[in-house]
């Protein structure tokens, strides 16, 4: 059969490296890869590999957001983590590449590469160039936005068709530090990316000179025995964070380093991350609460600047990276370009803590994430607007019923009650171009956008379909979220309304959301599946995962390839869930008003 596919005996004796791509025709964050896994390949072949190239998919966030196919967003993390490991396992690969783009296939990527546990690491395909209009530098977080301001009548029709036009110029991920440059930044502190081979931006002739050094570089890890879970440590993931919290970064970083972390068989918790969001200060000013994009700040210095900045006051560990050279031997190289503004100096930080804190109270018992970007605010207070759903919350914006120092409330968007967890940029653009951005809070069992910026609390766990206090809140409840204590609480008798809650109705759901439903942990948790009824990691020591390289099929993997059910009560997944099934996860949303 290999030969068929034009290999030949020569090929066949080579280490097989997985060149997992995630190419798309849908989106400009991925469009491009297909000509980066060509460099990969070469790369590959240059040092004596023989690259084998496979696809998974990607769903874009930018495109879905808004609608009913944004639910499909975060299941797709899991769908690029299970398909790149499925491939990998089954043609007893050596080695992989993993590609990358869009928002959920770079922790979909990486958490294939923790599970397989193989010499890898992940290249990202790098981020657009900014679009232009009125003569500024501008991003597809500006035509969300646009979108609110337009329907307050700040904003003519003409203009705002013009800025869609101009927002996304050609091939990239979004190019703010929205959750794509977030994940891309963290994977080189992780030490799963080479340092500054992210950064290179998607239409920078550099990046196929990149992409051919990554597939240099794999073939040193094969050479050297170097696998990814030697890579992912405690240390590494720590680094990861402090590089989210000094950018800003996306919200989502904790949901994703949680389920990273996970796969690897680290010990992560939620409650992690505040301490170390706490003593690291906000050094890069970016998008979406800054002035720089990603393509400024790799011409500032990038990923080494930043890095070596934090080095300095002691905030990161030195540990391996892909490269084969430690953190801090990258950091050594770091160079800044004189005049440039996108790294803040450190006597002069763009706040003293980082860009998100976590927070728990009557309304979050397990934990929410608050995000700190572009706001000052420490604390707010006001009335509770209820909505089940982003459709309704959405409707109500944009007609001008939210008022300022309300405490807007979007529930079932969860991962099991969404499902999927859909992230609400459409809701907080709205209420930012309606001018409500300095006055109203939001709060969400879903999530936000990197783009999203203000006072705006998300993975609010429990959620409303597990029952969470979140689902007893009505409307003119008074909510308060104080940054200095970490609280979040809601002034409301809970207990009382617990008992007269009722399960809500559920619609048929699209079969892989049901299965997803069925599986998914809580946001607290990082939202992963969990193929065991226990909860413990694949990775976990008492699964006894065979490093050693013995067969996938060894009865001490806890893997039931004997062809048991998926539905075997020891998988923990309901596969076979029929559509509608209280099993079968949430709703669809009603789009319903609960006061």
């Amino acid at each position: 059969m290999l030969k068929g596919a034009g290999y030949s005996n020569a090929d066949l004796e080579k280490p097989l490296i997985g060149v997992a791509n995630t190419w798309t025709e849908v989106t400009p964050c991925n469009v491009h890869l297909r000509r980066l896994a060509e460099h990969v390949k070469e790369g590959i072949r240059e040092a004596g590999g023989m690259p084998v190239e496979f696809n998974t998919i990607a769903v874009s966030d930018g495109i879905t957001m808004g609608t009913d196919g944004m639910r499909a967003s975060l299941v797709s993390r899991e769908v690029v983590a299970d398909s790149i490991e499925l491939f990998s396992i089954g043609h007893l690969l050596d080695g992989v590449v993993a590609l990358s783009g869009c928002d959920k296939t770079i922790p979909g990527t990486i958490m294939a590469l923790a599970r397989l546990d193989l010499p890898s690491l992940m290249l990202y395909g790098g981020a657009i160039a900014p679009g232009r209009f009125h003569g500024r530098d501008v991003t597809i977080q500006d035509v969300f936005e646009a979108v609110g301001a337009h329907a307050a009548g700040k904003m003519s029709g003409e203009d705002l068709r013009v800025l869609e036009d101009s927002a996304c110029p050609g091939a990239g991920a979004c190019g703010g530090q929205f959750t794509a440059n977030t994940m891309a930044t963290a994977a080189a502190f992780l030490g799963i990316s080479p340092f500054g081979a992210n950064e290179v931006p998607a239409t920078d002739p550099a990046k196929d000179d990149v992409a051919r050094t990554c597939g240099r570089a794999v073939m040193r890890l094969v050479q050297k025995d170097t696998r990814a879970r030697g890579l992912l440590t405690r240390e590494a993931i720590e680094n990861a964070i402090t590089s989210a919290a000094a950018t800003a970064g996306s919200t989502n970083a904790v949901l994703h380093l949680l389920a990273i972390a996970y796969e690897a068989g680290v010990p992560l918790a939620i409650d992690d991350f505040d301490p170390i969001c706490a003593r690291t200060p906000v050094i890069a000013d970016l998008k979406p609460g800054g002035r720089f994009t990603a393509v400024d700040m790799h011409r500032a210095g990038g990923e080494r600047l930043l890095g070596a900045r934090l080095r300095s006051l002691g905030l990161l560990t030195d540990t391996a990276t892909c490269s084969g050279r430690t953190l801090f031997e990258e950091l050594d190289e770091a160079r800044e370009t004189a005049g440039q503004e996108a790294v803040r100096p450190l006597a002069a930080p763009l706040k003293p803590r980082g860009g998100f804190a976590i927070l728990r109270g009557s309304l979050a018992p397990e934990g929410c994430v608050l995000k700190l970007a572009g706001h000052d605010r420490s604390r707010h207070v006001g009335p509770a607007r209820v909505f089940d759903g982003e459709e309704a919350t959405f409707a109500a914006v944009q007609a001008g019923s939210i008022q300022p120092g309300d405490v807007v409330i979007i529930r079932y968007e969860g991962p099991r009650g969404g499902p999927g967890m859909r992230e609400m940029l459409a809701v907080t653009a709205a209420i930012v171009g309606r001018g409500l951005g300095d006055s109203v809070a939001l709060v969400t069992d879903g999530r936000f956008s990197g783009a999203t910026y203000g006072m705006m609390a998300g993975h609010v766990s429990p959620e409303a379909d597990r029952g969470g206090p979140i689902a007893l809140v009505r409307d003119g409840d008074m909510v308060t979220i104080d940054v200095e204590s970490r609280r979040i609480d809601v002034a409301a008798d809970l207990a009382a309304r617990a008992a007269e809650l009722r399960p809500r109705p559920r619609r048929a759901l699209p079969r892989v959301l049901a299965k997803y439903a069925a599986g998914v942990s809580s946001a607290s948790e990082g939202a992963v599946t969990r193929p065991f009824e226990d909860g413990t990691s694949p990775a976990s020591p008492e699964r006894g995962r065979n490093l050693d390289g013995t067969s996938p099929a060894s009865p001490e993997r806890g893997r039931n390839l004997d062809g048991t059910s998926p539905a075997s009560p020891e998988r923990g997944r309901n596969l076979d869930v029929p559509a509608g099934s209280p099993q079968g996860g949430s709703t669809l949303g009603e789009g319903q008003r609960h006061g």
